[in-house]
């Protein structure tokens, strides 16, 4: 049991519970403002085009009713949060990319080997530090 709760530990440690838990109320706070827009600006707009005040509701028997109101208010809570998320994944992704390019741009040789004595010397050198030997010209341009 001791293990057990060791490694639960070590998970609840890590960094990606930790962004998993504020993305989960990031997303809950956003969820309300999507909420607070679909009720007071979307439905008031349903509810002109449906002709009553709830919506296109279409009565039943023994009181019971289908609500398409409501029906497409989720769907429209549904694709406003998935079309933000879209775009926040979408600028994720290009944010990792150009930094992955950078990192990249940044990776190029900077060092060459001197011919002569086979260390690591700067690439514009033309005098091994280590060896002192001219460096040929090929050498430069390896």
């Amino acid at each position: 049991m001791k293990k057990f709760f060791a490694e639960f530990k070590e998970f609840i440690q890590q960094g990606n519970v930790l962004d998993l838990a504020v993305g989960v109320i990031i997303g809950a706070a956003f969820k309300g403002i999507v909420d607070a827009f679909i009720e007071n600006v979307i439905n008031p707009l349903i509810a002109c085009v449906g002709g009553t005040d709830v919506g296109f509701v279409i009565p039943l028997i023994k009181g019971q009713a289908i609500d398409l109101g409501k029906f497409i208010s989720a769907i429209l809570n549904f694709l406003i949060i998935a079309f933000v998320i879209f775009l926040i994944v979408k600028s994720a992704n290009k944010a990792k990319e150009i930094a992955n390019k950078k990192k990249e741009d940044e990776e190029e040789e900077t060092t060459k080997e001197c011919p002569f004595c086979k260390s690591e010397i700067p690439i514009e050198a033309t005098k091994c530090p280590h060896c002192t030997s001219d460096l040929p010209e090929e050498a430069e341009e390896e």
